[in-house]
């Protein structure tokens, strides 16, 4: 023991003398509420969870920097991208999407890929995933979407009958669903895997012209996948596998690097692009739009504290610096609302105020109180604007203007026909075996959903590719004649 410890204290400093025995009125009397210390440990502990994330709830996460080494200030005059060598400090957190905090990291499902740099002008978030497209292309449709994968609330059991018949009744999700079922739905680990915004964002450049882009974060350690008796395996012997590997790594000095990368569009070319280029469920292609190398991201130091760092960090897609942008991708348009908000409930209205979310440049609100507070709070500072004393005044730099156009209306999707294109393409891009490891995962999983289900999920396969519906018919012991 050190000669001299740190004396126990309660949470308001006062000294503890006994942290053993509870204030009893005589030897075997009852606890007395006299006994604040008693009383604060336990409704402290009691309050020691946050509510965990309704989706993302499992994560890991690590810090480390954003390198240029490409210039790209034809696209945009965001200050993180001012000259090749720049360096902007980045914490990543990596994620599971529909377990809980307890969850195994090694289940068949989407991985979270969300990045918050903290730039000069303010943090850039990019919250994306480890896939570029994603089940659906409307917000609006989120919440069914997340209801489906998560608890039956009759036996509170996940339900694969649910997910298909959910799937079955949207066929924008096959894309992202043969993409799950692929190789790739389990990666070996958050190494192992790229990171994507899926969503088309916007760069604006200094003379005030927009792109629309879209963000691959490419992993220079290659792509791994696990098996699904890999996976299935490691999820009893060790849940929080992908957790341990990022942290070891890292620790061992073998720091993980991902080549970010950017598709580039013009911005009057969308009209004219064959697909939708805002559909999430889409990707645009390569030989259309060739990736264009920004920079190199590495991780390189772990969290000091778990909670403090990766479960109280918060990322919104809302936040964005000058010189980038949004466009009009319904669901990055849900989400510019539904992130920030669901932060408030969950880690309270200054969230951002917190050290893991607190931008690197000067803060300058007219926010004041709300609960849990914890900095000077504007102290003497006037509270409102304008003002004749001194306060933060806004910069009076124009924005640049979209054009919005048409009717209010509820419209139905431009392209619908090209829910089954992609799927097929990726289907017929994979090699003869990773087309049966496909199959049989999807089989597997469809194993016990009722059969109108499952011949309705077959035959949007069968729509993509006959080889793909039949496959998963056979593994069904569905005849072809029925599909």
């Amino acid at each position: 023991m050190e000669p001299n410890p740190p004396r126990l204290t309660t949470a308001t400093g006062s000294p503890v003398n006994n942290n053993q025995n509870s204030l009893t009125a005589g030897e075997s009397g009852p606890v007395i509420l006299e006994d604040i210390h008693l009383i604060e440990k336990m409704a402290q502990f009691n309050r020691e969870r946050v509510p965990e994330r309704v989706v993302h709830a499992k994560g890991a996460g690590a810090h480390g920097v954003f390198r240029v080494t490409q210039d790209i200030r034809a696209y945009t005059h965001a200050a993180l991208f001012s000259q090749v060598g720049k360096e902007t400090p980045v914490f990543v957190r990596f994620s599971t999407v529909a377990g809980e905090r307890g969850s195994a990291d090694t289940e068949r499902d989407p991985r979270g890929f969300a990045v918050k740099f903290y730039t000069e002008e303010g943090n850039w978030d990019m919250v994306g995933n480890n896939t570029p497209v994603f089940f659906l292309r409307d917000g609006l449709k989120f919440s069914d979407f997340i209801h489906s994968q998560k608890r039956a609330p009759d036996t509170g059991l996940r339900s694969p009958t649910m997910m298909w018949d959910y799937w079955s009744l949207s066929p924008e999700s096959l894309h992202q669903v043969t993409i799950l079922f692929s190789d790739r739905g389990i990666p070996d680990g958050y190494r192992f895997m790229h990171g994507f915004s899926s969503h088309t964002f916007s760069l604006i450049n200094a003379s005030g012209h927009r792109f629309w882009v879209k963000w691959h974060f490419k992993s220079m350690q290659g792509i791994k996948t696990l098996d699904r008796d890999q996976a299935k395996r490691l999820a009893g012997d060790d849940p929080d596998y992908a957790t341990r590997d990022l942290h070891d790594a890292i620790d061992r000095g073998d720091y993980p690097r991902w080549r970010v990368a950017i598709q580039v569009m013009p911005e009057a070319e969308a009209a004219r692009y064959p697909i939708d280029p805002f559909d999430l469920t889409k990707v645009w292609s390569h030989r259309d739009y060739p990736l264009l190398e920004v920079g190199i991201m590495e991780l390189n130091r772990n969290p000091a504290n778990y909670f403090a760092e990766v479960e109280q960090a918060a990322f919104e897609p809302s936040n964005i610096p000058p010189g980038m942008g949004f466009s009009p991708d319904k669901v990055l348009q849900a989400r510019l609302f539904s992130y920030p908000d669901a932060h408030r409930y969950r880690i309270g209205t200054n969230y951002a105020a917190l050290p893991i979310n607190q931008a690197k440049s000067p803060v300058h609100t007219y926010h004041r109180d709300g609960s849990m507070r914890f900095d000077e709070n504007g102290s003497a500072d006037p509270v409102y604007e304008p003002n004749s004393f001194g306060g933060a005044r806004e910069t009076g730099e124009k924005e640049v203007p979209q054009q919005l156009l048409g009717a209010v209306d509820r419209y139905q999707p431009r392209h619908p026909s090209d829910d089954y294109v992609q799927a097929g393409n990726l289907f017929r891009l994979l090699d003869r075996d990773a087309q049966a490891r496909l199959v049989d995962n999807t089989v597997a999983a469809m194993a016990t959903v009722p059969k109108p289900i499952q011949l309705r999920q077959i035959r949007l396969f069968d729509k993509a590719d006959h080889a793909y519906g039949l496959g998963v018919a056979r593994g069904l012991e569905i005849s072809e004649s029925e599909i």
